[in-house]
């Protein structure tokens, strides 16, 4: 977990701060710093939980991905994630790529994890963390904001529509874009 200090220094640093709406706690919102160890294992910590969660698939992440998945990221100038801290403690993370679209010649950023703890759900800590993206995003130039999200995960669906999110088409006579996998070996 981060440390009291760190978190509040890089706070202050790189993010912002905010009530949550019952004013009782401070929610710190920053992006984080790959090579500061306290937010390598919040990241950590967090996605293992979405991991483990239904929504996440129910299996905790494998070993490798726990030892590696932060220096891969670190490696990747178009990686980047946000966490939210309640005080020194984590509850909330993004993690996001950068990609590009060639229809508008211009970066996008995909949302790949979103992640609050269940203790925090309902306070609005997704759309905080959403809305610190956005901000990323503008900056590095892209045009457009991209996610995945499972069609029966509703609390996901309602924050997504709220914050501006909606499917898309092209041409409305050939369906809305659906998003497909496949695994290589």
């Amino acid at each position: 977990m981060a440390s009291a200090a760190g978190a509040a220094g890089v706070a202050r640093a790189a993010g912002r701060r905010s009530r949550y709406p019952c004013g009782m706690t401070t929610l710190h919102i920053l992006t984080a710093d790959y090579a500061n160890p306290d937010h390598a294992r919040a990241l950590v910590s967090l996605l293992d939980a979405y991991a483990r969660d239904p929504a996440g698939g129910g299996t905790p992440l494998s070993d490798f991905a726990r030892a590696n998945l932060v220096p891969a990221l670190a490696a990747r100038p178009q990686a980047f994630s946000v966490l939210a801290l309640d005080g020194a403690d984590p509850v909330g993370l993004v993690n996001c790529l950068e990609g590009f679209s060639t229809f508008a010649c211009r970066p996008l950023v995909n949302v790949h994890d979103v992640v609050v703890l269940a203790s925090h759900r309902g306070r609005r800590v997704g759309e905080q963390m959403l809305e610190q993206v956005a901000q990323i995003a503008r900056a590095r130039g892209a045009c457009k904001l991209t996610l995945e999200v499972l069609s029966g995960n509703r609390p996901a669906w309602r924050l997504y529509e709220r914050v501006g999110f909606a499917g898309y088409a092209l041409d409305p006579s050939l369906g809305e874009a659906r998003f497909l996998q496949k695994w290589l070996d």
